[in-house]
């Protein structure tokens, strides 16, 4: 593949959603196999330009593409212009492909629904969005993606806008990602002030010369927009209420696309988070912070794709954590972020087979059983299980480890934390996956009387495999002889620090604490009845769980409630203050306007009258001044 092609890889996704678009119900009976076959056409693309770039020389893999010129304004001068290297075919390949079999399943998933078409017209949207962000080759087109993926989630979370829910859910995940689209906008001011450019080379060369202080700035203010698209606190409210779309938008946004892109910001930028130390650590705590918030949520939620959800969160935590490490996770964190590609997309793919079979049932407390009627949705769901628990020899295991390790190797009282915290959040997604397992596929059958669980179609049950074979086999894949930390060193950079835990010890802690996760969701739910109503809590940590950590609480307290009192008593000072100000001059003068109208009566007999009446008060006048 070469340079005049590139463009084909979001393009092609692009082109089938304005047609699938634009023609209307003429397409609704082929629709959505167009929508398929130009995802697998740009996943082919994205295949080729792989191989393509296995055959040349480190120095010479990555392509740069500039189409036209965008923005020729004053000392602005910004290129439409795409590059691919290893970090972001890395990306092409997990979006197309991974997107590309979340189409197919889409096939038989939305076979009944009326707005089929236009579902596959958004999927190829989102698709196109996202390979446009991490095909960038400067923050403007970059930026462009970014707010293409924001409008497709919006679009796609919403799609059953008929339903009060998906509405307000909709809405409120593109409120809280404006916030962090904010963040973005003002990182790229701030580099064209400092570097008058916002392309990646010319920033990154320069940024060895800029303060610490800017380019700290500028790192939080990436953070912040990672925070909005990756779903890391405080912005990550809005991504369990992203589940009131259908399940493969689930699987989309969760596996392949936008809560990725968070990720993919802070290892592209890469140079400028490796000087800014005090970013990096914010980066590294908000990491730490959301994997065991996500993990705690998880721990809590009846409803199979709000447990998803929160591991989601809690996984993408993981990813950002080991980014702000920098050099020692930067790898780490996008092997991780692939694996879990394969093992998140399969765990919400099996879990919309669940519900297709379960009439559209989300509370687990209603299933069980499942596993001798669901066999293929069984074995499959129960692969991504152990990858994303970290049982070896499975992807997650690989991935996750090296987090681990990465953490424990900064050395001294933070590296003992940060594994400390790894270590925990790893005993916790055992848990609550466990927990997810055997309240779906366990125990007895709490279904409802009406209720006739039948296997999912070829069309869905084909992807799902592909994806299981995925989640054992990609882990392996990344890891032997250092593949895939060798293949991103030229763009995100090397590392050579000691060992702090011998990698062994580091399994071994890790597998025990798992052991004893998976241990204790077993007595909880495998020796216990499971009510099919859930019993009142009285852990005050429980509670706060189920309510999803009171994280709308405090946005509502923090943010919302003195944002509106803000916004309120600007509208009073606008309205009362200067608005008063002017009406009121404005008042005055045609108040005084109108009265002096009254003197123009238009009658000459009331001018002499006037002028007589004036002459007699100045010749009075002046005899007053002559007599005194």
């Amino acid at each position: 593949m070469d340079t005049a092609t590139l463009w084909l890889l979001p393009a092609l996704p692009l082109a089938g959603a304005v047609v699938l678009l634009l023609i209307g119900r003429h397409g609704d009976r082929w629709g959505h196999l167009a929508g398929t076959v130009l995802a697998l056409s740009s996943f082919g693309v994205a295949v080729l330009a792989f191989f393509a770039m296995l055959g040349r020389a480190d120095a010479d893999r990555a392509i740069h593409l500039d189409l036209f010129r965008w923005v020729p304004t004053g000392g602005l001068q910004v290129d439409f212009g795409l590059q691919l290297d290893q970090l972001s075919v890395c990306f092409a390949l997990l979006i197309t492909g991974v997107g590309s079999l979340i189409h197919i399943y889409s096939i038989g998933y939305m076979d009944h629904d009326p707005g089929r078409r236009r579902f596959f017209a958004y999927l190829n949207l989102f698709l196109a969005a996202m390979l446009l962000l991490v095909l960038a080759n400067n923050y403007l087109v970059l930026y462009l993606g970014w707010e293409g993926v924001g409008l497709a989630s919006y679009l796609l979370i919403g799609f059953w806008y008929q339903k009060p829910s998906a509405a307000t859910a909709a809405k409120k995940a593109f409120i809280v990602n404006r916030v962090g689209d904010m963040g973005l906008a003002l990182a790229m001011m701030v580099m064209f002030a400092t570097f008058g450019s916002i392309g990646f080379g010319p920033v990154f060369d320069a940024a060895p010369r800029a303060g610490e202080g800017t380019l700290t700035a500028i790192g939080l203010l990436l953070l912040l927009a990672a925070c909005g698209k990756s779903a890391q606190v405080p912005l990550q409210s809005w991504l369990g209420d992203a589940m009131e779309g259908p399940t493969p938008v689930s699987a989309l946004i969760h596996a392949a696309t936008m809560v990725t892109a968070g990720v993919y910001l802070i290892a592209r930028s890469n140079p400028i988070f490796d000087l800014a130390p005090n970013a990096r650590f914010a980066v590294v705590l908000v990491g730490a912070v959301t994997l065991l918030f996500g993990a705690i949520i998880g721990c809590a939620k009846d409803d199979i794709k709000k447990a998803l959800a929160a591991s989601t969160m809690s996984q993408i935590g993981y990813m950002v954590l080991a980014a702000g490490l920098g050099p020692a996770g930067y790898a780490f964190a996008i092997m991780h972020l692939l694996t879990h590609g394969f093992f998140k997309a399969g765990l919400f793919l099996g879990a919309g087979s669940v519900m297709h079979a379960m009439d559209d049932e989300t509370d687990m407390r209603r299933y069980g059983g499942l596993r001798t009627v669901l066999p293929i949705t069984y074995v499959t769901f129960g692969l991504g299980y152990l990858a994303i628990i970290g049982i070896p020899p499975f992807a997650g295991f690989f991935s996750k480890d090296k987090i681990i390790e990465s953490a424990f190797n900064e050395g001294g009282g933070a590296g003992v934390a940060l594994g400390a915290v790894t270590l925990f959040g790893a005993g916790l997604t055992a848990f609550y996956m466990t927990r997810v397992m055997l309240m779906t596929f366990f125990g007895r059958k709490r279904w409802k009387p009406d209720t006739h669980p039948h296997e999912a179609p070829a069309v869905m049950t084909g992807p799902m495999i592909l994806l299981a074979i995925g989640s054992v086999a990609s882990g392996l894949l990344f890891v032997l002889g250092s593949s895939l930390v060798n293949w991103l060193e030229p763009v995100v950079g090397a590392h050579h620090g000691e060992e702090v835990l011998p990698a062994s010890v580091v399994t071994a802690l890790a597998l025990l604490v798992v052991a004893v996760g998976v241990a204790f969701a077993y007595y909880q739910y495998a020796q216990r009845e499971i009510p099919e109503t859930a019993p009142e809590p009285v852990n005050p940590l429980t509670v706060a769980a189920r309510r999803d950590l009171y994280g709308d609480a405090v946005n509502e307290t923090v943010f919302m409630r003195p944002g509106r009192h803000l916004t309120r008593s600007l509208v009073f000072l606008d309205t009362r203050g200067i608005d008063g100000v002017v009406n009121g001059t404005a008042a005055l003068i045609g108040g005084v306007s109108a009265r002096i109208r009254r003197v123009q009566t238009g009658f000459v007999r009331s001018y002499a009258l006037s002028m007589l009446t004036g002459a007699a008060l100045v010749v009075a006048a002046l005899l007053a001044v002559r007599i005194w």
